[in-house]
């Protein structure tokens, strides 16, 4: 390996095309006349610099050689086995690394016979483990970017295709010439639109077809009693702002999901069964996200913030099915539990409208005179519905909840709640026909499903705080306790029959704002805070 062997193998290498013009080489590339300027901007071991006309070969016998014991070209060099030769010296830096998750998670031990699963990891190794990782393909990843900052400075506008043996292909002047290719698309660039926030498109979820292995068991089995949660299964954080609500997944066999809505303008997917890691993050509004539903099918989620926004995205392809824009701020989002293709939407605004997804219209609206609805609650399988407002002066005993026909338009009642409370969230008894309203008095109330919608004067459940924050509410599957959030950051469980206190759990150290009970797993609760984390007990 003399200099006048490399000076004679870079001129066969470097060639000029007698078709175009004399240009300029860009830089990185081989010049025949001159050294090799690096583009990366790294250091690059010794016997790794052309310009020194000099190759530091290995000293290992018959690492350089082929099977006969001749000594190989250095052409060669590039094609020979990476481990026994000095390829990876003269190969340009890759791409990027591409970070792959695995579909199938690590086998553990029984959910319910220990605190923590034993392939849990604490937060401090989990984090430990991202910076490592970060680290070890940091160098890699610097290297590519800064390539494509030089060749797109040098007016380059394709990106360049390293061969395996690390030389450059050229590329004809005519096709330089083409708009730049974006390398995650193989599109032309183009402006982005107005009004959508910042950043890529979210990935595709990739849910896996198979049940989980904790919910496989209760999917055929009828479900039995719900039992009060004592530990903390999984510590699910990630959201940097207060977390409105949480959902798990409305299809059974995929109930280990658990979508969260946040303050800081995202809402995530959780596995929070089997990992307790995020499976994916939607960035989608440029505001605070205060409202998220899964659609019945569980493949969709429907999404509405601050931002006068509404996206229907699609798990499997990562695509926004439907988007609109409202009128106002958006609280409150729900299907229709019989035609999945119409959702109500209310917020701060005195009317609600129904949409439909296949026409991207409002098909009707529901007017009264108030300034916002807190929430919105279907009764007899969607011909009805509840929606609750902020009127709590002391003539609005006729805003605060009313009962509407989801047909005319009309109200059927306006004398449901005539105390001056609030209630900033509605829930449905599974079995009996009663409903909940969380109020502002600190208590929850009962009333009836039946016109005239009567409250019960025995059963109050009492104890917990509201103070103002959106607490929410819900029942348990069997119908035998409530459960309610609590501003001081407790979640109280009560008995439904005789209105007693059955548990009481100190969550979070700021307000507890949503609450909701596992449809599948007895006994499995998920909570969420103001402080922007969220829970998992059994």
């Amino acid at each position: 390996s003399t200099p006048r062997t490399l000076s004679s193998m870079a001129s066969l290498v470097a060639y000029d095309d007698s078709d175009s013009e004399a240009e300029a080489e860009p830089a990185g590339s081989l010049n025949a006349m001159g050294p090799v300027k690096d583009t990366s901007g790294v250091a690059r071991p010794p016997g790794q610099d052309f310009a020194s006309g000099t190759l530091d070969v290995p000293t290992k016998p018959g690492s350089c050689r082929d099977p006969g014991g001749r000594r190989l070209p250095l052409a060669w060099l590039g094609r020979s086995d990476r481990g026994s030769c000095p390829s990876q010296r003269l190969q340009w830096p890759g791409k990027e690394p591409q970070v792959t998750f695995p579909t199938k998670e690590p086998s553990r031990s029984s959910l319910w016979t220990s605190h923590v699963p034993a392939s849990h990891m604490p937060l401090a190794a989990a984090r430990f483990k991202q910076v490592k990782l970060f680290r070890d393909f940091s160098k890699s990843s610097f290297r590519a970017q800064s390539e494509s900052e030089t060749i797109g400075k040098n007016g380059s506008s394709l990106q360049k295709k390293k061969c395996e043996d690390g030389v450059v292909p050229y590329t004809p002047k005519r096709l330089r010439q083409l708009p730049a290719l974006r390398p995650e698309t193989g599109k032309a660039n183009e402006a982005e639109p107005q009004g959508r926030p910042s950043g890529r498109a979210p990935a595709p979820l990739c849910v896996a077809p198979r049940v989980s292995e904790f919910i496989q068991p209760y999917l055929n089995s009828h479900y039995k009693e719900t039992t009060v949660p004592q530990k903390v299964l999984f510590y699910l954080r990630g959201h940097r702002g207060p977390v409105n609500s949480v959902q798990w997944c409305p299809v059974l066999s995929q109930s280990h999901m658990l979508l969260s809505t946040s303050m800081d303008k995202t809402f995530k997917v959780w596995n929070a069964v089997d990992s307790g890691y995020c499976l994916q993050t939607y960035s989608l509004h440029t505001e605070a996200v205060r409202a998220a539903r899964w659609s019945p099918c569980g493949r969709r989620i429907l999404s509405g913030g601050f931002d006068f926004a509404l996206h229907l995205t699609d798990l499997e392809t990562g695509t926004q099915l439907f988007s609109g824009r409202s009128d106002f701020r958006i609280t409150t989002l729900k299907f229709h539990p019989k035609d999945h293709n119409i959702f109500l939407c209310g917020g701060f605004s005195s009317e609600m409208k129904a949409w439909d997804i296949r026409t991207s219209k409002v098909m009707r609206s529901y007017k009264a005179t108030i300034q916002q609805t807190l929430d919105i609650l279907f009764l007899r399988e969607g011909s009805e519905f509840l929606s609750s407002t902020d009127a709590s002066t002391r003539d609005s005993a006729d805003r605060t909840i009313i009962a509407w026909d989801f047909r005319t338009s009309a109200k059927i009642s306006n004398q449901i709640f005539h105390e001056r409370f609030t209630c900033p969230s509605l829930a449905l008894h599974p079995r009996e026909p009663v409903f909940l309203a969380q109020t502002n008095g600190n208590y929850l109330a009962l009333f009836s499903t039946v016109w005239p919608y009567r409250m019960s004067r025995r059963r109050r459940y009492e104890g917990h705080k509201v103070e103002g924050y959106s607490v929410g509410c819900e029942c348990s599957p069997g119908g035998d306790l409530l459960v309610t959030g609590s501003a001081d950051g407790r979640v109280l469980m009560y008995s439904f029959r005789t209105a007693s206190r059955a548990c009481t759990l100190q969550g979070h150290t700021q307000a507890c704002v949503g609450t909701t009970y596992h449809p599948v797993l007895p006994s499995v609760l998920a909570t969420c805070s103001w402080g922007g984390d969220v829970k998992i007990w059994h």
